[in-house]
């Protein structure tokens, strides 16, 4: 199968797995910053088996997770893809678009009794500048391209999910993880301070993201092993 696998899923049952591995991506991050996550590896639990009995009545926490985590994948693809060569971002136009709403519409269904959930806005290029330019201006090559977008996004991502679920991050620490990451990834900066490093290579821990995501969908895709490739390259790197 491919990546067209993934034009099947519509139902709450079938982003079942999808949010469950994101989801415990965001605790093992925050365990591993030393966040108190609480009991949210057993909520995780609870809404992932709700979820695959097709039940989109839980209590607020759980549903807030849930929509939330789906809501930031669905917002993640079209950022990320500006970050990118053009003609990268023309090639996942279509499936991209046909994903997200999926995950957006599956997403609404457990927002509807949330008094109030924000839709997550990731930073495009011309969003992060240097010296008076975007930061793209500083990589060449798809896969430098890749890490700083990734770099920049995976950090957005975790920040919006992880608090939805009830994860406090340290504001400050986002800020000055969101600097320094920029300055080291367009060559402004040698090192990045060890707290600041230790949170880079956890969140480049989605190289298994992909990789069992790719595994519970029956995905064969050259795409998802290239991702999986980058980020895991990156992350041993940081080790």
């Amino acid at each position: 199968m491919t990546v067209l696998r993934l034009l099947r899923l519509h139902r709450p049952a079938d982003f079942a797995d999808w949010y469950r591995i994101g989801a415990e991506y965001v605790h093992d991050v925050a365990a591993g910053l030393g966040l108190r996550v609480g009991d949210f590896e057993s909520r995780v639990v609870r809404a992932t088996d709700a979820m695959r009995a097709g039940r989109t009545d839980l209590p607020p926490d759980l549903a807030r997770s849930v929509a939330a985590d789906l809501l930031a994948d669905a917002t993640f693809c079209d950022p990320f893809c500006q970050w990118m060569p053009l003609w990268y971002e023309l090639g996942l136009a279509a499936p991209c678009s046909y994903t997200d709403f999926q995950l957006r519409r599956v997403a609404k269904q457990y927002a509807t009794d949330l008094p109030h959930l924000s839709v997550p806005r990731f930073s495009r290029p011309e969003d992060v500048y240097i010296d008076g330019r975007p930061a793209t201006a500083y990589v060449d090559g798809f896969a430098d391209q890749f890490t700083l977008a990734a770099a920049v996004l995976h950090l957005e991502w975790f920040v919006y999910v992880a608090r939805e679920s009830g994860i406090f991050v340290p504001p400050l620490f986002v800020e000055r993880t969101r600097e320094q990451t920029v300055a080291y990834y367009t060559g402004r900066r040698s090192d990045l301070d060890p707290d600041v490093r230790t949170f880079q290579r956890l969140l480049f821990s989605d190289d298994e993201w992909v990789r069992r995501i790719a595994d519970v969908y029956d995905l064969d895709s050259a795409l998802f092993d290239l991702w999986a490739r980058i980020l895991e390259r990156e992350r041993r790197a940081l080790s």
